[in-house]
């Protein structure tokens, strides 16, 4: 199927989970992961009015970013970042939705602050405590000071948090972490802390991210069932 046709078909899709969860499909973003994919396909995503759209590196999406400086796209960083690289990605990205530190965030506070705007950021939350990936433990210190460091880190918006489960072939083996991802966006955003909302969650990947949508997601990041099987890493 080409590229539109996966984009519409992940629509229906997100239409029907969403009606079994009685949830509204209007509140579920489709983001499309367009890392290792060159422009040309980007702009056929473009096409079919794909909008949202999310990097892994920041060196790559710099050289093909030229190619594609005439769409009207948001374009998130949701890979794990170095904070040497926070002023480019200040430039680069919309958003970040894999923030992983107090050090990270004040660098892309700073770096945001110099070019005079305003980045939207998410909390990356290891929920599986997976050692190989980034992300904060759920009730780790970091997390906590992260949170409480939002009032001066003024260039940034806190938006809410993002999780990469630990993979099983079974959809259903995720449940538990989108749930887990849901329970401490809600016990965070019955806080009301200063200048940190918790309106987006964004988990789901191509393989479960129905299941996700049934836990609460209001982002799902899908590469391969939109552009296919990566021929390169």
């Amino acid at each position: 199927m080409s590229i539109a046709g996966n984009i519409a078909s992940i629509h229906d899709r997100i239409v029907a989970v969403a009606q079994r969860a009685g949830r509204q499909p209007k509140d579920i973003a489709l983001m499309a992961v367009s890392k290792t994919q060159p422009p040309e396909r980007i702009r056929e995503a473009y096409a079919a009015g794909q909008r949202l759209f999310g990097e892994n590196r920041v060196q790559e999406f710099a050289g093909k970013a030229g190619a594609l400086a005439d769409l009207h796209a948001e374009w998130h960083m949701i890979g794990h970042l170095q904070t040497n690289k926070a002023g480019k990605t200040a430039e680069l990205f919309a958003a970040v939705d894999s923030v992983d530190s107090v050090k990270l965030a004040e660098k892309l506070d700073a770096a945001a602050r110099a070019l005079g705007k305003q980045l939207s950021i998410l909390i990356e939350v290891n929920v599986g405590g997976e050692s190989a990936k980034s992300g904060l433990a759920a009730d780790s210190r970091e997390l906590e000071d992260l949170l409480l460091a939002a009032p001066r880190l003024e260039a940034l918006a806190f938006r809410g948090l993002m999780t990469v489960p630990p993979f099983t072939d079974d959809p259903q083996g995720a449940r538990r972490y989108f749930s887990k991802l849901r329970e401490l966006r809600d016990t965070i955003a019955a806080r009301k802390l200063a200048r940190v909302s918790m309106d987006v969650l964004s988990m789901g990947m191509s393989h479960d991210f129905e299941v996700a949508i049934e836990e609460g997601s209001t982002c799902v990041r899908v590469g391969t069932a939109i552009f296919g099987e990566r021929t390169n890493r």
